[in-house]
């Protein structure tokens, strides 16, 4: 005799998100070509639809309401999930209404992937039916998803057609499944091509024969200079550097980790690390509204599984938890257009479309794997002032876009959504050393902020380039440290945005801290 259960528990649950076509519809006739990617909340937060009833009220002798009638539904998704390595980048596009900025990949977040047909060992190739031209002579390459060990890792491009990508290491003979990619980053330099020059306090790469307009940079991109080994990095400008100006021949930073000093490059073929930038855009054509269907499920119902969707939801909120002794964790809340459910039972199944499993990467720690937090006066004469504080003992950076729902008669729920200014602030608590941060915010000074975060030779930075801070009035307590808790707000800076997030697809040793 079957036993019937009289409850559901969350261990069964599980929540996915595909990406809309348009507004509350998926790609596909149905929402057949959907992509569901898996997440992994930590918990739930204003997540689903709350309906408004309003009742009748009539005035008669009994004194008693009627029955009301549903007039509103106001549809919600909140959630906090652990931030990994690549688990946030698809929606962080949503977040900043922007496509990401790729350098050559076959396996972009927006657009078409690249399929490899073929690997072979006589001539280090790697093969497609076309697309690979993207990639240029130099570049380094992170090769993933291949069978055999040999046909990973990073390379370097020799040479490049449409259907083959020629690379100086060795390789061996594969035919690649469908989850094999490529993609850029870094470079590999001529050696003793470049130096390093600072010039009124700022540093500069230069170069004879490379060309810097070629590689892809942008005033705002972060880049980690140096390999592992002596022939790759400098002997003494290594670290994270960003990008203030692009020329054929030189390129310049503006902020380094490093104190930067005159360097040849004698007998070195330096590398240079890149990433992948998310970023508010400035331009209108760049500027791209998102959408998302999210799908929790449920457990079993009748005959298959039951779940809750979410529709139309767009990215409203954003806030990145940065705590001291912790893991780093994301918040995400996105205000919907509706929601629906599906029961189980046939005829009702859930949403069709591929599913992708979540990733299951590791979680960052804030006690070894924050490489730096940086809160300075921008000074244009230097790439490196000193520091606000030495140390924080808590912080957190939020992003708002001010989304609203468009109500209308005849519509439950919203019909579209409307979008504010975009909005960053910030809240740290540092610990005092000096009352030069109290200045900072007495004398309005102009305040850059970056977290830099690395482990695993991958990482990422959050980059607010102009800060105006608030707050500073001192903690003191009783047998504790001195506290200086700070509030911040971003504004646009000279290169067009607010915020800048850059993910680090492999870095080297050197860069871990």
């Amino acid at each position: 005799m079957a036993c019937d259960s009289h409850k559901v528990d969350t261990n069964i649950t599980s929540l996915s998100f595909a990406e809309e076509e348009c507004l509350k519809e998926l790609p596909g006739s149905g929402g057949a070509n959907a992509i569901w990617y898996g997440l992994e909340p930590n918990s739930y937060s204003d997540f689903g639809g709350d309906l408004t009833t309003v009742a009748r009220s009539p005035i008669n002798p009994s004194r008693q309401n009627k029955k009301g009638v549903i007039t509103d539904l106001e549809a919600k998704c909140g959630f906090t999930t652990d931030f990994t390595q690549n688990n946030m980048n698809r929606l962080l596009q949503g977040f900043f209404f922007a496509d990401a900025r790729e350098l050559a990949t076959t396996k972009p977040l927006s657009g078409g992937a690249v399929a490899f047909t073929g690997v072979t060992s006589s001539d280090n190739t790697y093969a497609a039916a076309a697309g690979l031209d993207i990639f240029k002579v130099g570049q380094l390459v992170q090769f993933s998803g291949f069978a055999n060990a040999g046909n990973n890792g990073i390379k370097k491009v020799a040479s490049s057609t449409a259907t083959t990508l020629v690379v100086v290491e060795a390789t061996v003979d594969e035919t690649p499944a469908a989850s094999a990619y490529a993609k850029t980053v870094g470079f590999q330099f001529g050696s003793a091509d470049i130096d390093l020059a600072v010039t009124n306090g700022i540093p500069a790469l230069i170069s004879s024969v490379a060309d810097f307009t070629t590689l892809g940079l942008i005033p705002g991109a972060w880049v980690f200079i140096g390999g592992d080994g002596a022939a790759n990095a400098f002997a003494n400008n290594v670290g994270y550097a960003r990008v203030k100006s692009v020329t054929a021949n030189a390129l310049s930073f503006d902020d380094t980790t490093f104190a930067p000093v005159n360097e040849t490059g004698t007998g070195i073929t330096l590398k240079l690390f890149v990433g992948t930038i998310i970023k508010n855009e400035s331009d209108p054509s760049l500027i791209k509204r998102r959408s998302y269907n999210f799908e929790r499920t449920l457990g079993k119902g009748p005959t298959a599984t039951q779940a809750e969707y979410i529709e139309g939801a767009v990215p409203n909120e954003m806030t990145l938890d940065i705590p001291k002794a912790e893991k780093l964790t994301m918040t995400l809340g996105f205000v919907a257009a509706d929601n629906t459910y599906r029961s189980g039972e046939t005829g009702d199944e859930i949403k069709p479309g591929v599913r992708v499993p979540a990733l299951g990467e590791d979680a960052y720690n804030t006690s070894h794997n924050v490489y730096r937090n940086k809160l300075a006066v921008i000074d244009p004469a230097s790439s490196n002032p000193s520091a606000l504080f030495g140390y924080v003992s808590d912080a957190k950076i939020s992003l708002k876009n001010g989304i609203t729902a468009n109500k209308a008669v005849g519509i439950l729920g919203a019909f579209d959504l409307s979008a504010g200014n975009f909005e960053v602030s910030g809240t740290m608590n540092a610990y005092f050393t000096t009352i030069d941060a109290i200045k900072a915010v007495r004398n309005n000074a102009d305040v850059g902020f970056s977290s830099i975060m690395a482990a695993d030779n991958a990482g990422f930075v959050f980059d607010i380039p102009l800060v105006g801070l608030g707050g500073s009035k001192l903690n003191l307590e009783k047998d504790q440290p001195i506290m200086v808790p700070l509030d911040s707000n971003g504004a646009e800076n000279e290169n067009g945005y607010t915020m800048l997030y850059e993910s680090f697809s492999y870095l080297p040793d050197i860069a871990m801290g």
